[in-house]
This record gives C-alpha cells, structure tokens and sequence, in this order.
C-alpha cells in the first residue's frame, strides 16, 4: 500500500493548527489521484505550552488519517520532524510547517515530481511563485541558496524551505540531521553532496499565523555554519582550498608588486609598504597551510566514506592526477630555490651589499622555503592516507588473484 505520510512540527501553535490540518487532509483525493492509495497526516507536538495538542487530539478522534505524537519537552523542529519520520507508515514522506505559510494544495504537484524519479522535491518560495516574505527573510534565503550553489556545483533557490516531499530510503543518506530550524539547509546540503535526484517545484508563500518564531540574526548564523560545516565534512578542499588561494593570489599580487618597485630602484619602502609586506607574509604562509589542509581532509572524508578521492575546487578536478600529487616535487624545488637565493644573498652581503638591497631576498627565500617545507610535509601526510584508503581494494584484489 502506497502512502504519502505527511509530518508537521508544531510548538504553540494553537491559533493556527486546526486550519493547517483542515487544508491538508483537504488534499487527500487530490493525492490520491497522482496514483497513491492513501494520504497519513502526522503531527508532532513538540511540548507546547498552550492547545496545540487539545486541539489536534480532538481533531483525530475518530480519523484514520490524522494522528498525534507528543513530546514531553520542547526538543526542537529538527528533532519533531525526525520522531515524525521515525513513525510514518509511508514510503514517500513529506513535511510543512504549522504555521500557515506554506500551501498543502501543492502536495499533489511535489507528489507527482518524485513519483516522476526526483528524490528530493522541495517546494521552492523563491521561484517566481506569490511570495508575501518579508524583505529580511527574501534576502537571507537568497544569500543562502547562492552559498549552497556555490559549495555543491548545483543550482538551487530555496535551501531552506519548510515543504518537501521525498523517499524514505534517502534518509539513511542523509541522516545525521540537526534538532533545530537547520534541519532543512542541512538536509539540502547532504542531498546535493550524496548526489540525491533533488528538484523544486515553485510554490507560493503566506505571512505566517501569530508571531514568528524565527531570529533573522541567530538562525541565519546558524544556517550559514550548517551549510559551510555541513560542506566541509564532504568536499572540504572546495571551501579551505578557495581561501588558500585567494590568500596566495593575495600574496602573489603584493610580492609582483615590490619585484616591480625593486626594478625601478625602489629599495626602501614606507608604512602601508610595510603592512603590505607583512600581509603578503601571512597570506602566503597561511594560504598554503590552508589550501593543502584542505586537500588533506579530504583524504580523510574518503577514508570514512569509503568513496573515490574528490579533490576538484570547480565541481571536477583540474588536474590529472590531482594537484597535490604535485606537491613532492613543488615543494623539493622551491626548497631548492629559496636556498639558493639565501646563499646568493650572504655572498652578496659579504661583498659588500648593504641590508637595504638585501632585505627583499632574504624575505622572500625564508618565505620560500617555509612555504616549500609545509608542501612536502603535507604531500608525506597525503600519500600515506591514500594508501591507507586504496588499501582495502588492494586486499581485496590480492585475495581475488590467490
């Protein structure tokens, strides 16, 4: 038997929980008409303080299709919509808000896309639909849907919304899942990285029934560290390698600078030389660091997910193989040069060249060779965790040949 189990999480929601339970089981002939046997309505009552949980008992006396689960304590909305799914009878899940802002009337649309093969089918508040969002949250949900195209490489325009539809047997996938309001920007972020089927189905928004639970300031912080941690515990070359570079083409572009300034006869430089200097230092320094620590986990997150070795900053790897094999012999000839430069330098300085025409060699090859140690410690550090994490295949190849 074929079922849309249908959750929503509701904490004092008393003023509006009789009309958001109507409106949905309004749609069950409409769901049952996309080809699915029945519809189940679940609510969650996440410890409310008020009726919110009178009012949906009554309510469910005598139905078939509603049912109420209560928590003893306010545990979250994440942590509400977790025991939702953990008591569904349904193969296809789906969940919205109790506060009115989202339309029930568009299940059977979110319904029919993932019956069409979708995974994941969010219904998008940002795609052209109606929408009575405030200005505030508009732009918030802009920012973070372009922050999540940008770390996963897919195009996505509401990475946060409260209405969705999906298989059960992604949840294995995606979990673990937060308690609180971050569930759905995590959620999505996961889907996007495991490579789930995700599409949005445009949908129109509503001002919401009683006052908003939501903190523009706190839940954003919030949404913005889920995103990035989320993102960094599958591909975290794609975000620390970005800063890396940006720190060496920070770097980069002051050090041409005093290379040019050096070749007009410029030897000595003044207070903002200085604080490019020193920025230059730390942003080649750290930017290396930073870049091949991302590099690094990454080996790390194959070893625990048991998958290839994805080291591409733009969606695919750049370089074959991938740019930190590179980092041996990077480093051995830089090494190398910077050395070079060094002794060139006291040569020069026992013959007589004063500090003041010295100074920018013997910066840039201690620069040099600090920067060509880290890149070869880090290329020892890598090649042992990609032993380590083809080493399973390797048994198992051995055993296939004895």
């Amino acid at each position: 038997m074929s079922i849309l189990s249908i959750v929503i999480p509701a904490y004092n929601e008393e003023s509006g929980i009789a009309e958001i339970i109507t409106r949905v089981l309004s749609v069950r002939e409409a769901i049952q008409a996309t080809g699915l046997d029945d519809l189940e309505l679940i609510v969650v009552d996440d410890g409310s303080q008020d009726n919110t949980a009178k009012i949906t008992d009554e309510m469910a006396k005598g139905s078939d299709t509603l049912r109420l689960i209560r928590h003893p304590q306010n545990k979250g909305y994440g942590a509400a919509l977790k025991t939702g799914f953990s008591q569904a009878r349904g193969e296809l899940l789906g969940f919205l808000d109790a506060d009115g802002t989202y339309p029930p009337e568009y299940f059977p649309a979110l319904v029919k896309t993932a019956l069409n093969g979708s995974e994941l089918v969010i219904g998008s508040r940002m795609s052209g639909a109606d929408s009575q969002m405030p200005v505030t949250r508009r732009i918030g949900n802009y920012f973070f849907a372009g922050l999540l195209s940008v770390v996963g490489f897919q195009k996505i325009t509401d990475s946060a919304s409260g209405m969705r539809v999906f298989h059960r047997n992604i949840l294995e996938r995606i979990y673990p899942l937060p308690d609180g309001l971050n569930l759905t920007p995590v959620m999505s972020t996961r889907a996007m990285h495991e490579g789930i089927n995700m599409v949005e189905v445009p949908i129109p928004y509503s001002e919401r029934l009683g006052s908003s639970k939501l903190s523009v300031v706190r839940d954003g912080s919030l949404f913005l560290q889920s995103i990035l941690w989320t993102a960094l515990t599958y591909n975290p070359v794609r975000i620390l390698g970005t800063i890396g570079l940006i720190g060496i083409g920070i770097a980069a572009l002051i050090g041409l600078g005093l290379i040019v300034a050096r070749l007009m006869g410029i030897t000595t430089i003044g207070t903002w030389g200085v604080v490019a200097l020193y920025t230059a230092l730390i942003a080649a320094v750290g930017g290396v660091g930073i870049f091949a620590l991302g590099a690094t986990f990454n080996y790390l997150v194959t070893l625990f997910y048991k998958r290839p070795i994805r080291q591409g900053l733009f969606g695919r790897p750049i370089f074959n193989p991938s740019i930190d094999h590179y980092f041996g012999w990077a480093g051995l000839l830089g090494l190398i040069i910077g050395v070079a430069i060094s002794i060139v330098s006291l040569v020069l300085g026992v013959q007589g060249w004063g500090i003041a025409r010295l100074w920018l060699y013997l910066l840039g090859s201690a620069m040099l060779i600090l920067v060509s140690i880290q890149l070869m410690i880090y290329w020892i550090l890598m090649r042992a965790l990609e032993e380590l994490s083809k080493r399973e295949e390797i048994i198992q190849n051995d055993i296939a040949i004895g």
